[in-house]
Formats: structure tokens, sequence, C-alpha cells
């Protein structure tokens, strides 16, 4: 008997070292702040030389995602435009992917497939594309696609998971649909657009993750009729990628909601999902929360009785966020939105706007905006001690508990090495990776 047993939990184990699960962040403007920021502190308050090797060895993420527009007006610092956070264009995403790729991490490239932004009010195509037939939108597509991934490859940088569009339940191109039934909706053409896109990165990257990106994550209607119209239409991806902000999107759990009218959340549509798409994984590709400044401006819900609008309170929302999370099995992703923000940048010359990163505070971000001599000091709700380890106190270390303490064994890159033995202790069999000891939960060794 105890053979058998045995011989059952190697087989598990072996099966949860597959299932890697992917923890980091959204760092597209990271090379800007860089170019014109002070720079960032860590929890101690010594200054960061490279915060994508930082992110790595310190905190543990294992994932960077950027963003890529066809050709965004920011190329190089305009500042007669209004949006500074549109410049990236291939070159600048080649050169981060690379730094992505050299620091050991994966690499999320996000298709935006336009020359701004593409979310569910912004489904434009972009500008040399337009006025073009459906069929020759999808070959303009799939021929970007895969110029924009031989490239990558070629440097170096190739994508290890690739989102095919951004936010986009609402349409791509100009393609409009709904995820109900509404006449005039484009599905034949819509649906031609993501085959073109996912082919492509099967046959350029064929290793590589396919996400499809989508806003309305607690709403379990949608998400049913949206990605049933995409596995009936011969979409082939491997993701369901989720954008998660609570003062859009509500509460992460049926306890916060079981006093209040609205009862949608995040972890009963995320266990709808399991059930409805079981071959479908799921990431959380954005998530954010405010640490000062309420947004004012469409906001949903007022979550603040869950996470206050403070430090404290984005701290609890990311620990709350991966301890929920950890939990559902076929949950595989978490990245912050733009946890690199540090304000306007640390030099602008306000009569010309020369040096300036971001025109508004977003207040989402892990660092303080305010500037100092020697850098953005990070939001931490304390300071570190024997008793409170930097992930009791400060956001980016405590990601790592998705992948470090959900199942027992935890997910290095593919481009890292890890030492692995098994430990048999009181009656239960351990694993030991890079001199950690981690159980393997539900599983006992009898005789």
């Amino acid at each position: 008997m105890r053979k058998i047993i045995l011989s059952l939990f190697l087989c598990a184990c072996v099966g949860m070292q597959a299932q890697t699960r992917y923890v980091g962040g959204d760092i597209s403007m990271l090379p800007r702040f860089e170019q014109y920021s002070s720079g960032y502190k860590d929890v101690s308050g010594q200054k960061i030389n490279d915060l994508i090797s930082w992110c790595v060895t310190k905190c543990g993420w294992n994932t960077f995602r950027v963003r890529l527009f066809v050709n965004p007006k920011q190329k190089e610092p305009n500042y007669q435009t209004a949006d500074y956070a549109v410049c990236q264009d291939l070159p600048y995403v080649t050169a981060l992917g690379q730094r992505i790729k050299a620091a050991g991490a994966y690499f999320m490239l996000d298709f935006h497939y336009s020359d701004s932004w593409v979310d569910a009010g912004h489904i434009q195509a972009p500008q040399a594309w337009k006025g073009l037939s459906d069929q020759l939108m999808a070959d303009s597509l799939s021929r970007y696609t895969h110029r924009v991934l031989q490239t990558l490859k070629d440097a170096g940088a190739e994508p290890d998971l690739v989102q095919v569009g951004n936010e986009i339940m609402y349409g791509l191109c100009g393609m409009q649909v709904h995820p109900y039934d509404k006449s005039g909706d484009n599905w034949e053409g819509y649906l031609g657009l993501l085959r073109a896109g996912c082919n492509a990165v099967r046959e350029e990257c064929p290793e590589a993750k396919i996400i499809i990106h989508t806003d309305r994550p607690s709403n379990t209607g949608y998400n049913s009729y949206y990605y049933n119209k995409l596995v009936n239409g011969n979409v082939d991806f491997d993701i369901i990628g989720l954008s998660y902000y609570p003062f859009w999107h509500g509460y992460l759990n049926s306890e916060q909601v079981a006093d209040k009218q609205d009862k949608n959340n995040l972890v009963n549509a995320l266990n709808n999902l399991r059930t409805l798409f079981p071959t479908k994984r799921v990431h959380i590709v954005e998530c954010a929360y405010n640490y000062q400044y309420w947004p004012t401006q469409g906001v949903n819900y007022d979550t603040q009785d869950a996470w206050p609008c403070s430090v404290q309170g984005q701290y609890q929302f990311v620990r709350d966020l991966v301890d929920n999370l950890r939990e559902l099995e076929n949950v595989d992703g978490i990245s912050y939105w733009y946890p690199e923000d540090a304000g306007n940048g640390d030099y602008v010359n306000w009569t010309t706007k020369e040096g300036l990163v971001e025109e508004t505070w977003s207040n989402r971000g892990f660092w303080d905006e305010n500037k100092s001599t020697s850098g953005h000091a990070i939001n931490r709700t304390a300071a570190p001690s024997a008793s409170k380890p930097a992930s009791d106190v400060c956001a980016p270390y405590y990601m790592r508990k998705f992948y470090r303490d959900s199942e027992g064994i935890e997910a290095v890159s593919h481009q890292q090495s890890a030492v692995s033995r098994k430990v048999l202790r009181d009656g239960q069999l351990l694993i030991e990776r890079n001199g950690e000891t981690y159980t393997i939960h539900g599983v006992q060794i009898k005789n």
C-alpha cells in the first residue's frame, strides 16, 4: 500500500511542477522613468540599481508584461501630444524584452493592434489599416504579427505569453461586437482577426501561451457569451486574460458582498469560468489599487470599506487578491498594472515639458510619486523587522506567495535552475528545493 500511494504522489507532483504560475507586472513605462527619474528605493531604503532584476531576485516575480502599438505618436518624446504613455513601438519593446529575458523572467507581449489605446471604449484600427475590407484587415494583422514576433526572436526576446489584443470584449480594429446579442455586430470579421493573430503566434512562437484579454471579470453572463463565441468560432487560445480593478469591477469574494445588493464578485466568476471552460487557464493580466486619492471618474464601486485608499489599503488588496486566487486551480497568473509609476518623472522642464513622463498621477503604483534626492520610496505599511519580513509590510514582496505557498512547490522561471529532492518526514513526503522545504498539501505517506 505504501508503494502505491508513493507512486500516485509522484505522478501528482510531476503534474504540479508542470503547471507554472506567473507573477509580475506591466512595466511598459519603465524605460521612460529610467530616462528621467532619480530611481527607486527598496523596503529598507536602499537604491535599486535595476528594477527588473530586483523584482526577480528580491520579490520573486517571474513575469513582465509590455504593451506594443503599431505606430505610436510618441516614438520619441513629443511634448505637444496629450498621452505620454503611448510610446511603445517595436524598437522600444524589443529592447525591454531583451532585458526581461536576460533577467531570467517570462516576457508577456500585449498587442494593441492600434496606434493608441485599445479597450472597451476604443476599438480603432491603426491608421495604416483603416478602410480595409475584413479579409485585408485580417491579412494585415497576420503579417504584422509575424513580423513583430520574427523581429523579437531574432533579437533574443521571444515572448513566452502573447496577448492577441488588449481588452477586446467589445471589438478590435474597428470591428464592433458585444458580449450579448446585438444587431449589427461583425462577429465574422472579428473572429477572423483573432484567428489570424492566434495562428501567426502559433507559427512563429509555438511554445508561447496565447491570451485573449477582456475587461468584465465579474460578469459571468458576459464572459460565458463572449468566450463561447470564440471557442465555437475556432479561435485557438490558451488563457482567458482578465482586468480586475475593484473600483470598476467590484469586490473579490462572496464574504465581501454578503450584505450588499450587488452579489457579483471575482472569485465566483473565476469558479464559473472553470466550470464553463475547463481546458482554459485564467490570468489576471491587469490589476491595481489606489494608495492615495480615490478615483472620482467612472467609479462603479466604492470598495474602501474593504480596502481603504491608503498604502495599508493597497497592501491589503494585494494580499487578499493573492490569498484568494492561489486557492483556485484554474488561475495561473497575476500581473499588476503599472507598478513602476513614479509620478511625472524627476526631470521636467515645465516650460517646454521636456522630461515629462506622465502629465497626471495614477496613484496606483508601488512607489511614492513624490521624489527625493535619493529616489522614490517604496510603499510600505511599516519598517521591516525580524518579526515583520518585507512580505508583511510591502505588496510587491508579498506577491510571490501566489506561487511559492500555493501548492508547496515554487514555480521557478524556465531559465532558472532548481535543485530538488524528496524528503520523508513524520509520515509526510516533502520537497526540498533550493534550500527551502515545501509541503505537498493533501498527500500523506502511510504504512
